[in-house]
């Protein structure tokens, strides 16, 4: 599961929702559209496409597709980053990276 940004044309002026598709992470316009495959990397679905100021998470929420690990308990994922509070609500069925630990400090040099 992981979530892919499309640059987009820039909306017209003084149109309502022009900032929602400002992505924080590129600073173009771009929509966001969240992807599911299979252990082989075949496409099996794509979600909405949706502005990208919307959260991943918050996204495959609104869109139900957190709902469908409730209905299918034998479905499994791996997630990224983007999608970090999902492991805690389906530990036995979503697994993410590791998070990363802070690097330990040298002895200063004498």
């Amino acid at each position: 599961m992981d979530g892919t940004e499309t640059q987009v044309r820039r909306p017209q002026p003084n149109r309502p929702g022009r900032k929602a598709f400002v992505s924080g992470k590129k600073k173009q316009n771009t929509i966001k559209t969240t992807s599911f495959s299979d252990h082989q990397g075949h496409a099996l679905s794509a979600g909405l496409a949706r502005p990208d100021r919307m959260h991943e998470q918050t996204a495959v929420r609104t869109e139900g597709n957190a709902e469908q690990f409730r209905l299918r308990p034998q479905v499994k994922a791996k997630i990224d980053d983007g999608y970090r509070g999902l492991p805690g609500e389906f530990p036995d069925q979503i697994s993410a990276p590791p998070k990363n630990l802070p690097r330990p400090q040298l002895p200063p040099r004498s």
